[in-house]
């Protein structure tokens, strides 16, 4: 069978696989904080109404991973929540998701997006770095675990 990733839209019935794929990674490498229950009981309400975009990768069929775009301002968004199920990694999925995003980003005009990460997750920023994301000095962020900010100028 040949292996094929589609990308999906966010639909409600697909809510519980957003907050499972997205808990799965951040409990194995961190700690689930406040900010991540909030916006993962409810990523309607957080991404979908604030004018964000949430999209699935289908491979064969199966929901293998997630991405949303975090509405920031009319002309930044954050590319956040990324996680791939553990089963289908290695795969390409992460680089899939990170492209359509990133189609999505320019197909909306955007100014550009932004990221927040851990430098513990090499393979994460090296994806990032590949697609042209530079490192941020001196920022916040509202997760403990954010140790970089990374950002990618579209115009």
């Amino acid at each position: 069978m040949e292996n094929k990733i589609e990308i999906i839209p966010f639909a409600s019935n697909l809510a519980t696989n957003f907050a499972a794929l997205n808990k799965a990674w951040v409990q194995k490498y961190f700690v689930l904080e406040p900010l991540d229950e909030k916006m993962l009981a409810d990523p309607e309400k957080y991404y979908i109404n604030e004018g964000g975009f949430i999209y699935f990768a289908l491979f064969n069929g199966e929901v293998a991973g997630t991405i949303a775009l975090l509405k920031v301002t009319e002309s930044i968004f954050e590319l956040s929540k990324m996680a791939v199920d553990e089963r289908f990694q290695g795969k390409k999925i992460g680089s899939v998701l990170v492209d359509y995003c990133l189609s999505e980003a320019k197909r909306l005009q955007l100014e550009k997006v932004i990221l927040y990460s851990n430098t513990t997750l090499g393979p994460a920023i090296h994806l990032y770095e590949k697609y042209g994301f530079k490192e941020v000095p001196d920022f916040k962020s509202e997760y403990k675990r954010a140790n970089i900010k990374m950002e990618l100028a579209l115009k």
